[in-house]
């Protein structure tokens, strides 16, 4: 539950509180279309831990800008507690991501957001929480994490950023996770670091039936780790392809950093994914040139050189054959919300206005359900 001692030596006089007694005040800010799985997943860990203890050792309040109801984008409609302008004094202030990403109308949160930093409040965002953070200027200086998703639209609006692909990143006062159920991961942590300390942590975690496993890992549960276990040589494979997108390796190459015949190689990927490893190598770019294509700004043309094709050409006529659309059709129609049914991806997400969606991962490539 801790990445180090040190690491949690500084990072605990951010999230104890005020001392004594006194409950821990945790605000959740709900920006219109939150995610209702991280909303559920950052505040659950923090009522069971006043369960354990047997007092209240957090205090959970539910804000909106202007202290409206607010829709999450699970068409869910939650009544905050108090616009953001009346909360009481909080020790932490978490940012609940929408999805999509709005492309307006988000400066009268940021100066919100920033007057609390300015009170010495500790921030935190939840699956894209991270961006109005980073909006705000605020994450300068300091390590975070976005949903994966959207890693790669943080960057190219803030590229100074050190963003990584952990599940979660605290740094002093601030802290941010990738969304889905990893809030969960994070709050355990912030128990262990403040009044609730290790052994309440670790009862919650029980009681949530989780298995904790720790900043240090990587967001995306890739089918090399659902369905190759048993497979170590397809994981190596898989994992080489994963990291010369751009470059792309020959699979002589990568059958000889196996110490594997070709012919091996191909019988390997038949077998346990029943297609061959040249298929599963350009889906995998496939799937990457979407991405970037719908949640980035990118010109096409560096998407093309980016994923490890050779001229648009070709890039378009493998493109159209997988996704039934144009790569340019497809940046229009998701720059223009698309049909926001249809169009949900294959991760569960709706479809992001700024940047767009990836909306066509292949489920045995995607990433879990958010």
């Amino acid at each position: 539950m801790k990445s180090g001692a040190s690491a949690a030596d500084r990072n605990v006089n951010y999230w104890s509180g005020r001392g004594g007694d006194e409950p821990i005040r945790f605000g959740f800010l709900l920006v219109p279309g939150f995610t209702l799985v991280g909303f559920g997943a950052a505040v659950d860990p923090l009522r069971l831990a006043n369960v354990v203890a047997r007092r209240t050792l957090y205090q959970c309040v539910t804000l909106t800008l202007d202290g409206a109801p607010v829709r999450s984008s699970a068409g869910i409609c939650v009544m905050p507690d108090c616009a953001a302008a009346d909360a009481m004094a909080l020790d932490a202030v978490f940012v609940i991501g929408p999805n999509p990403l709005p492309t307006a109308g988000i400066e009268p949160i940021l100066r919100w957001l920033r007057a609390q930093a300015g009170r010495g409040v500790a921030l935190g965002g939840v699956d894209t929480g991270s961006y109005f953070l980073a909006c705000a200027g605020l994450l300068d200086g300091y390590r975070s994490t976005i949903h994966w998703e959207d890693m790669d639209a943080l960057l190219d609006r803030f590229p100074r950023l050190v963003v990584s692909s952990k599940l979660y990143e605290v740094d002093r006062d601030r802290c941010s996770c990738s969304g889905g159920i990893a809030p969960v991961e994070m709050m355990i942590h912030l128990i262990g670091l403040g009044g609730g300390g290790h052994k309440i942590a670790s009862a919650v975690a029980e009681l949530m039936i989780y298995e904790c496993r720790g900043p240090e890992e990587r967001q995306r549960t890739a089918l090399r780790d659902v369905a190759a276990t048993s497979h170590p040589k397809l994981v190596e494979a898989i994992k080489l392809m994963e990291c010369n997108i751009e470059e792309l390796l020959t699979m002589e190459e990568i059958a000889t950093h196996m110490q594997f015949s070709a012919r091996q190689l191909e019988r390997l990927f038949r077998e346990a994914l029943n297609c061959t490893p040249r298929q599963y190598y350009l889906q995998l770019r496939l799937d990457r040139a979407r991405q970037l294509l719908t949640r980035t700004n990118r010109p096409i043309a560096d998407v093309v050189m980016a994923c490890g094709f050779v001229s648009f050409a070709h890039f378009s006529h493998r493109y159209h054959a997988c996704f039934g659309i144009s790569p340019s059709a497809d940046r229009r129609r998701h720059a223009a919300g698309g049909d926001r049914l249809s169009n949900v991806t294959a991760s569960g997400r709706a479809p992001a206005v700024l940047p767009p969606p990836d909306s066509g991962a292949r489920p045995d490539v995607s990433a879990p359900p958010r």
